[in-house]
């Protein structure tokens, strides 16, 4: 004959099991509320915060890309000297990214303001091919330093490239781009950001 407390036991025992069978079930249904509690919000779910924008800009000593030019002389290393005291748009970039030939015109077209210096991270790439690529498509770069380990990207806090970060005279992100530009990206938020950046804003 049974005892209560084993009947207790077994049926305590059952409900445990149950629970657990619909664990993976809960589970699932949690994640869906979120995903569409962050459709319904209007958010971009595929936008990634940069937790650096509002910070110092992590400090530039990268070795020059050997080899090239613009407007005939020699670019320079990427170091602070190159960046100090300027409005400056970092560009993380690499031969073998798809989107950064994608972007390339628009920076091209950038490098024609003045207000803006543009300089570029070099990752992860031979230098044969980065040179090829600046040479094909024309270099929009004042200082280009080579990360051939990733080791300056992690400092930027970069999630994949192309990235760029827009750093302020004082030497502060103010703006971070995650993935290529596009010309509405261009001109509804880097360009607004240039104006508020130059306005001491």
């Amino acid at each position: 004959m049974t005892s209560s407390s084993e009947q207790t036991d077994t049926g305590s025992q059952k409900g445990r099991r149950r629970f657990a069978a619909f664990l993976p079930l809960i589970a699932f249904m949690a994640l869906v509320a979120i995903f569409f509690g962050q459709l319904i919000s209007g958010e971009d779910v595929s936008e990634v915060p940069s937790v650096l924008i509002g910070t110092e800009a992590p400090a530039l000593d990268l070795p020059a890309l050997e080899g090239l030019k613009r407007s005939g002389q020699t670019v320079p290393a990427l170091t602070d000297a190159a960046v100090d005291g300027k409005l400056t748009l970092v560009n993380v970039w690499a031969s073998w990214c798809v989107p950064c030939r994608t972007e390339h015109p628009l920076l091209m077209a950038l490098a024609q303001d003045e207000r803006i210096n543009i300089v570029g991270i070099n990752y992860k790439d031979k230098s044969e091919n980065a040179l090829r690529f600046l040479g094909e498509l024309g270099n929009p770069y004042t200082a280009v330093g080579v990360d051939p380990n990733g080791v300056a990207a992690i400092d930027w806090g970069v999630y994949g490239i192309p990235e760029s970060f827009l750093v302020d005279a004082n030497g502060t992100i103010v703006y971070k781009q995650i993935g290529p530009f596009s010309p509405d990206t261009v001109r509804g938020e880097l360009l607004p950001a240039v104006e508020k950046a130059l306005a001491g804003l």
